[in-house]
């Protein structure tokens, strides 16, 4: 039986979309909140995009809403960036998941980065000197939430022989997995790091989590890595705790708010370096975001429960 699905992803994925589900029909609005305006009534299936972003707060819902809309899925892996009454409709799905291995791989790549000092080392002219860079093997991550991201990270940095010590969401035990350390709370993950990466999701609980407390904690020239959310950190005790020595270097792929204004402390510190959330992005997302859509539309048709179903009261 032919469907009707709504897309806010861009003419590429569509396409590709229509590929894998020729006899149901396809369509497209814009992206933004102007787009779910145009959701035809017989549809039974959203994907949206972020709505509550750059400035952006939806606060009511378009008129009608949600029609027949029997499912929405989400084109991210966190719930933090939409209205609370798109998850009105019976089913909401996120994208978890789906972007691990990528936001893994800039992981390390900062971690890289900063061990050794890429880009300063390289030279432009014959003025050369030795520099002692960091080995990566041997040094301890630490990564706090250990979902799909966090577990896609500890098994490529046990690969390159670093020590991975882990923290699981706030309330919630860590799942064994063998070689990765858990660590006992907060305090002793920032301690024992050299190396930490944020990939918890962002809850009432765990806004500013990442406090001036917590950075205290942390083990003198810990390299922070924050590619979750900005709000889980105190931007402020950031920046105090990086003129103080208790962090060495932030690389932060995410900050609060998104863009950060011009002429922001963090965009001029010596020792942080930003990147404008692109850290899930890859050349292969948007065919692997729709071959896990597709694998959850033939669940929706046959009734079966999705997955990664978004518990609106755990907040992911």
């Amino acid at each position: 039986m032919s469907q009707t699905i709504v897309s806010q992803l861009d003419a590429e994925a569509n396409a590709y979309l229509r590929e894998r589900l020729p006899q149901q029909r396809i369509v497209e609005i814009p992206f933004g909140p102007e787009g779910l305006a145009q959701i035809p009534a017989d549809a039974s299936t959203l994907i949206v995009r972020p709505i509550n972003v750059r400035g952006v707060e939806l606060k009511d819902a378009p008129a009608g809403w949600p029609w027949s809309l029997q499912w929405v899925q989400l084109a991210s892996s966190g719930i933090d960036f939409y209205p609370s009454w798109l998850f009105d409709v019976e089913q909401v799905a996120s994208a978890k998941g789906a972007n691990a291995n990528h936001v893994a791989e800039f992981a390390l790549a900062a971690i890289f980065s900063a061990a050794k000092q890429l880009p300063d080392i390289w030279v432009k002219n014959d003025d050369w000197h030795f520099t002692y860079l960091q080995p990566v093997k041997g040094a301890t991550l630490g990564i706090l939430g250990l979902g799909s991201i966090g577990q896609s990270l500890a098994q490529k940095a046990l690969a390159l022989g670093m020590r991975v010590i882990a923290l699981g969401r706030p309330g919630h035990a860590l799942a064994e997995i063998p070689g990765i350390e858990a660590a006992r709370d907060i305090h002793h993950l920032f301690a024992e790091a050299d190396h930490l990466v944020v990939v918890t999701p962002l809850t009432a609980d765990t806004r500013h989590l990442l406090d001036r407390d917590v950075l205290g904690s942390a083990k003198p020239g810990l390299h922070l890595i924050n590619l979750a959310r900005g709000g889980l950190l105190d931007q402020n005790a950031l920046l105090e705790a990086l003129d103080n020595g208790s962090i060495g270097r932030a690389t932060l792929d995410v900050t609060d708010p998104e863009p950060l204004p011009n002429n922001h402390l963090l965009y001029v510190h010596p020792r942080v370096r930003i990147s404008p959330h692109t850290s899930a992005l890859s050349t292969d997302g948007k065919r692997k975001f729709v071959d896990d859509f597709v694998a959850n539309f033939q669940r929706f048709q046959t009734q079966a429960q999705l997955e990664n179903l978004v518990d609106i009261g755990r907040g992911y």
